[in-house]
């Protein structure tokens, strides 16, 4: 994932990421907590349960496990993508009170699984930051089947997923390329004001 994190997309520690390994009984192949995503070697990464205990490494997983989790158990994904984008970032708090942001008419969302126009709109759900991980992937939950394969989580940043990693890789893409673009397009309806 070293290419997200070039991009500045999980700068310092930020960010986590998996990849099912088996779904009976779950595992989750991740990077451990607090490391540089951009540096991670292949024998540091971590195998968790589905409890989000590790069973396999030495690292710590993250807290934020628990929300891969419920991505993985509500939408069936193979793999789970966080993102700490500048513009995930600052859109996210800005949405926050309207609990979504949509995004529409856009060349782009045709790199989502499952739409086939432009002229359309995708509504990501947008919740509010909780240190209380449980509580917020149970808030997740109901949801997550209808998002367009990502949540952003207020003041925090992107959770993009898909069937496979390179189809997560796709949706954390497009999903921060039309993020840019509403990022940019209010800052030019501001000075066109």
């Amino acid at each position: 994932m070293g290419a997200l994190h070039r991009r500045g997309w999980c700068d310092g520690t930020g960010g986590n990421f998996s990849c099912v390994l088996q779904m009976q009984p779950l595992q989750l192949l991740m990077a451990p907590s607090g490391v540089d995503k951009g540096q991670v070697a292949p024998e540091a990464l971590i195998v968790v349960d589905a409890a989000g205990a590790v069973c396999q490494g030495a690292g710590r997983a993250s807290a934020e496990t628990l929300l891969h989790l419920a991505i993985v158990h509500h939408c069936g994904a193979g793999a789970v993508l966080h993102t700490h984008s500048q513009a995930a970032t600052l859109l996210s708090g800005w949405a926050l009170g309207a609990g979504h942001l949509a995004l529409r008419d856009l060349e782009m969302l045709k790199g989502l699984e499952g739409i086939r126009s432009h002229d359309t709109e995708v509504t990501i759900p947008v919740l509010a930051n909780d240190q209380d991980l449980q509580r917020l992937s149970d808030a997740a939950g109901p949801l997550l089947a209808s998002a367009p394969h990502g949540l952003l989580i207020a003041g925090h940043g992107l959770y993009a997923w898909g069937a496979d990693l390179a189809q997560a890789r796709r949706h954390v893409e497009i999903l921060e390329f039309l993020l840019e673009q509403r990022w940019r397009q209010l800052l030019l309806e501001g000075l066109c004001r």
